[in-house]
């Protein structure tokens, strides 16, 4: 005698893609707006390697054009669907810079290179820093690629 209510129909619950996609960019977003947030926790200055001053712009067809703002010049063209921690820290600095309304910052942002191995984007109209290395090396390498990329004429 079994005393174990089956109510189970034969076929597994299925979650479909979007709500996996759309829960990961909540889990993504709230780790992003507690790096943020954690700005009153600052470690000494390490020295400066490499900076640059990058533009971020979204293109009509869903790329982020990316360009070095004292040139210029385009760094990147970010593709539709690709780069989405990029595309993320963005969006969480435009909204921790109370630029809600707008995908892409209107101003520029800069991107720093320590000697303490750190990597920074920061936000010179409202000091908001985001400190890259907190969200893993492959996520730190897609803006370490911008640090270094070659402009194009």
């Amino acid at each position: 005698m079994s005393f174990v209510a089956n109510d189970h129909d034969g076929h597994d619950p299925v979650v479909p893609g979007w709500a996996l996609g759309l829960a990961g960019c909540a889990i993504a977003a709230s780790i992003l707006a507690a790096a943020i947030g954690n700005r009153t926790a600052t470690a000494p200055a390490a020295a400066i390697l490499a900076t640059r001053t990058l533009d971020f712009a979204d293109a009509p067809d869903g790329a982020v054009l990316v360009h070095d703002a004292v040139t210029h010049r385009m760094v990147a063209r970010l593709a539709p669907g690709t780069n989405g921690f990029v595309r993320a820290a963005l969006r969480a600095m435009a909204h921790e810079g109370g630029h809600e309304a707008t995908p892409r910052p209107a101003h520029p942002f800069r991107l720093t290179a320590r000697s303490d191995g750190r990597l920074v984007l920061y936000d010179p109209a409202t000091a908001t820093r985001l400190d890259l290395e907190a969200f893993g090396s492959i996520n730190e390498r897609a803006f370490a690629a911008l640090l270094t990329a070659e402009e194009s004429p």
